[in-house]
């Protein structure tokens, strides 16, 4: 019999047992287990293991293992409650809130510019000039009247771009575009959504609500960044997507802001005051929820999330608007929108993804690496041991609090950040991340995806 590995009794003065197998990590405490994709050259975190087998023993005293499975993928790293890269497989009739937080249904979204970097660059000035204030500055004119707020959380996004009027940002954005565009958002068509879950000020009365988040990135690891084609790595998809090699395209990372904020705090509250009475709470303090409180849930969450899509459209409308503005130009599409925080129902499970894409066979997803390193967009292949799922990105390698001061050489030649404060530059320096490549091989190989176009960055805005 071999000893165990530093790792191993490192690991075992947290009572948590590990076995390494190829890429796959297998972490047990007690009677919780969970499987985590990692590269053996990427540092395993005892916190994040910590944190993930929490949740894999989330249950009530009556009802102790509603958790059928819990994995993560490469960019595992620690966050706030649940573990950012993890995917958390409940009874269909279990939401636990607090896996998902209040950035409900955050997501990436990848429009084309239609143009190659030359035909933008001249431009350059006068592009980043006109979105610093939009997206910076909060120079912003996005009216929208109540009646739409409701149709949106109450029926949908097509009847929500119905009841806008032509004014403000809508005034020049092509309606007929943005009503298919909805069709390439990855899970939008699934949700549900009432407007007893929405604040009432976005709601109430007739007139034009003033929704100051509107139209806004957030901060944290969100992001308005140019990208280039770098490379091609599968034509079929690159075609369908419309993408040549040198294209100019925008990705925007945002989520529900407000609205997140308001249905996340008050489920998660709401699920701890639902444990029962005479019962010691767990120790890890995290609750779920179950039968019809789980389902308004859903609905809740769905109605955060519909804001969380009308978020990114606002942004791209900001893009197109400055392109059109600045250069003329109008060729512009979505290539997808696919959120990475929202529980779904699939395979007779509810699917809690935290920092974790949806990577079902044929869809696509988008990985982003950092403002240093390059960017992809994927294709799913449906992996049931990972649960259909693959990576947001490349994932946070160093704490904000310490990458602060550690970012000496912000400045640099190979990646630009347009902000507006300082310490924004710093937070999200590239070394803060893993790297990408080791991310993505190790997914590509374990059979998650299939890389199809790379991405490489080109400039990069930070609220």
């Amino acid at each position: 019999m071999t000893s165990p590995s530093r790792l191993q009794r490192a690991f075992a003065r947290h009572g948590v047992a590990l076995q390494r197998d190829g890429a796959v990590y297998h972490v047990r405490r007690a009677d919780r287990q969970a499987r985590i994709l990692l590269p053996a050259d990427l540092p395993l975190e005892a916190k994040a293991v910590t944190q993930l087998l929490d949740f894999a023993g989330v249950g009530w005293p009556d009802r102790p293992d509603p958790v059928r499975c819990a994995c993560a993928t490469p960019d595992f790293h620690p966050g706030s409650l649940a573990p950012v890269g993890s995917i958390v497989a409940t009874d269909p009739d279990v939401v636990i809130p607090a896996a998902i937080g209040t950035d409900i249904y955050c997501g990436m979204r990848l429009i084309t510019t239609g143009l190659r970097q030359d035909e933008l660059l001249a431009h350059e000035p006068r592009i980043v000039e006109h979105l610093t204030r939009r997206l910076l500055v909060g120079e912003t004119d996005v009216p929208v009247p109540a009646i739409a707020f409701r149709a949106l959380f109450e029926r949908g996004p097509q009847d929500c771009l119905e009841a806008l009027a032509a004014e403000g940002i809508w005034a020049s954005a092509d309606r007929d575009r943005l009503h298919r565009e909805v069709a390439a958002c990855v899970g939008l068509d699934g949700l549900g959504g009432k407007v007893e879950y929405a604040p009432d000020h976005l709601v109430a009365g007739r007139d034009r609500v003033r929704a100051p988040d509107l139209g806004t990135v957030g901060s944290g690891n969100h992001f308005v960044e140019f990208q280039t084609v770098d490379a091609v790595l599968d034509r079929r998809i690159a075609y369908s997507a419309g993408l040549r090699l040198g294209d100019v395209v925008v990705m925007i990372h945002s989520g529900s802001r407000g609205v997140g904020f308001h249905v996340g705090r008050r489920w998660m509250d709401r699920a701890r005051h639902r444990w029962p009475a005479g019962h010691a709470h767990p120790e890890s303090g995290l609750y779920a929820l179950r039968g019809d409180d789980a389902a308004e849930c859903l609905e809740a969450m769905g109605t955060a999330a519909r804001y969380a899509w009308l978020n990114r459209v606002v942004i791209a409308e900001w893009v197109r608007e400055a392109l059109e503005s600045c250069v003329g130009a109008g060729g512009s599409r979505l290539v997808v929108d696919v959120p990475h925080n929202f529980v779904s129902a699939e395979h007779g499970m509810h699917l809690h993804r935290k920092g974790s894409t949806p990577a079902r066979a044929g869809e696509w997803a988008l990985l982003p690496g950092s403002m240093g390193d390059a960017s992809y967009l994927v294709e799913g292949l449906g992996h049931p041991d990972w649960l259909w799922s693959c990576s947001h990105g490349a994932g946070r390698a160093v704490r904000r609090q310490v990458i602060r001061r550690e970012a000496k050489d912000a400045a640099s030649s190979s990646w630009r950040c347009v902000t507006l404060r300082e310490e924004r530059r710093l937070q999200e320096h590239p070394s803060a991340y893993k790297p990408i490549g080791p991310v993505l091989n190790c997914q590509e190989e374990a059979g998650l995806l299939r890389a199809a176009v790379k991405l490489k960055p080109w400039l990069t805005f930070k609220a």
